[in-house]
């Protein structure tokens, strides 16, 4: 049983505020063990589920958050970025039996600790075919089209519902509730770790490949907080306005809907001026 695990941290035990989660703060360095903490606990969860190997991908920022020397060792991280499929990275293999969402966040514009998709700022809203969409959404969709289900979800309680809609039938562990933005009641490692391993535990029966989804081709929808910023996203080739600060664009497949999405918000993100957005 081979699982994969993307590692993001906006959605980590005890993370609620933009310096938990910018690489060289303190509070960061603070934060990474957390969040190891959570990610080794789903690893012991699976491998006591029966797992045969676990991949974990490092899926927040510069991708080098996790502490490899504090990883449990019957585990292997991939770390860094610049890869294909990003977030859900390694799932291309087509051998990966269940995916976990680890750490994972609500979407842009919507209630959440630290909500957001892809980018902190800028990007008000995301929709996959007229469905509000967030980083999870559009990566479920990419790991379907490999036959790799969802099989856990670990983040805030909005997070958790979130969940329900891409992924009903994946266990999911809210390790903070929600209160505003910044702010959230949360759990202390401990906890959280113990309840993340056992939902792992559980969450390896499901664990078992699919037929692989043929569902394209897909509509994403990309609002935006200025219009210039929209303007710049348009000059993708394939990616038409939509309004005044949306744009929209058509792939044939998950992978290819996944990889335009992040030129997409690369190119707004360098379309960002630093006072005026």
């Amino acid at each position: 049983m081979r699982i994969l695990i993307s590692a993001d941290m906006e959605g980590a035990t005890g993370v609620t505020w933009p310096a938990d989660v910018e690489p060289g703060t303190e509070q960061w360095q603070r934060c990474r063990a957390m969040f190891t903490s959570d990610v080794n606990a789903a690893v012991s969860g699976f491998f006591a589920g029966g797992a045969t190997e676990v991949l974990v991908n490092e899926a927040h920022a510069t991708m080098r958050n996790l502490l490899l020397e504090r990883l449990d060792p019957r585990a292997a991280m991939l770390t860094g970025r610049h890869k294909e499929l990003s977030m859900v990275e390694g799932v291309q293999r087509g051998d990966v039996d269940g995916v976990a969402f680890l750490g994972y966040h609500t979407g842009a514009g919507t209630e959440g600790v630290l909500a957001h998709t892809y980018l902190p700022n800028s990007v008000t809203g995301v929709w996959l075919d007229g469905e509000p969409a967030s980083e999870g959404r559009l990566n479920a969709a990419v790991t379907a089209e490999y036959g790799s289900p969802v099989v856990l979800v670990t983040g805030d309680d909005r997070t958790c519902l979130d969940a329900a809609g891409y992924a009903p039938g994946a266990r999911t562990v809210a390790v903070k509730t929600y209160v505003s933005r910044y702010a959230a009641v949360c759990r202390p490692p401990a906890a959280t770790a113990a309840e993340i391993a056992d939902a792992a535990q559980a969450a390896a029966a499901g664990a078992r490949r699919t037929e692989p989804a043929r569902r394209g081709p897909f509509t994403v929808e990309v609002e935006v907080d200025a219009a210039h910023l929209a303007g710049a996203a348009a000059l993708v080739p394939g990616v038409d306005l939509a309004g005044e600060r949306r744009v929209r664009y058509t792939a044939p497949t998950a992978f290819e809907m996944i990889r335009c999405f992040k030129v997409v918000t690369t190119v707004i993100a360098n379309a960002v001026e630093e006072r005026y957005g």
